[in-house]
């Protein structure tokens, strides 16, 4: 691959991305202008996305650990919070075609990305050590609080979300 191929390519994949994280709808799109011409076929798409994921994740571990160094399951699950909200449209496609993939081929893509995830989750919150199963276990587990954590914060600024009647009251209070 040429420099300028990697760099269009690299293009293609931002705006394939800011249409996921905008759509939040689970389905590859697709229809962006220059998917069909430099990612070969749907596994490719969804592989270079998942890649991003997982970097974008490795990065955010290591800066939450940089900041909250004693507590190395709440940086983890930080950064996997933080991650999810830089590109959630990603982190639904990424689910939805784990749960539902469209062949074998991709079926088996999905379970390795997830276990490597799960092991990174769990070797880097100091729960587990680098026995592949016992980190891809511990891992789901750090997982499945993030997720939780997800929702429970959604809940909670859906339920403290405040009007504009409310804001304007506020301002002419003051």
């Amino acid at each position: 691959m040429t420099w300028d191929a990697f760099h269009s390519r690299g293009e293609v994949l931002r705006e394939v991305i800011a249409t996921a994280n905008a759509r939040r709808d689970g389905n590859l799109p697709l229809d962006v202008a220059g998917v069909t011409e430099k990612f070969d076929d749907d596994l490719a798409l969804l592989g270079a996305m998942q890649l991003r994921w997982h970097t974008r994740l490795a990065g955010h571990i290591e800066r939450h650990l940089m900041s909250q160094p004693m507590d190395l399951e709440a940086a983890v699950i930080a950064a996997w919070h933080t991650t999810y909200d830089e590109l959630p449209g990603v982190r639904i496609i990424v689910d939805s075609y784990t749960s539902n993939p469209t062949d074998e081929r991709m079926a088996t893509a999905m379970r390795t990305a997830q276990s490597k995830e799960r092991m990174l989750l769990g070797v880097m919150s100091g729960k587990s050590g680098l026995d592949e199963d016992v980190a891809a276990r511990v891992g789901e587990t750090i997982e499945t609080k993030a997720r939780e954590g997800l929702q429970s914060v959604q809940v909670e600024e859906r339920t403290t979300q405040v009007s504009i009647l409310d804001r304007i009251r506020a301002a002419l209070a003051a």
